[in-house]
């Protein structure tokens, strides 16, 4: 449970310094592709969540890396 509670603050935190500091960013993350993957019957687990913290984290790497004057 610390382990889910620790994803969740830490996806809350980054999505909030993308909202913050990259607005032009932060506009595009509800059309992405990347999602939190679960069939409808499956629950969803920590893998899930550490899967999309991963996927927020390499979206906002390669923004920094494709938009050097931001």
């Amino acid at each position: 449970m610390k382990r889910l509670q620790k994803l969740l603050t830490e996806i809350s935190a980054l999505t909030l310094k993308i909202e913050q500091e990259y607005p032009e960013l932060y506009q595009h993350l509800n059309e992405t592709p990347v999602t939190l993957k679960a069939p409808v019957s499956d629950k969803i687990d920590t893998q899930n969540f550490s899967d999309y913290l991963e996927s927020l984290k390499l979206l906002l790497e390669h923004h920094i890396q494709t938009h050097p004057d931001n």
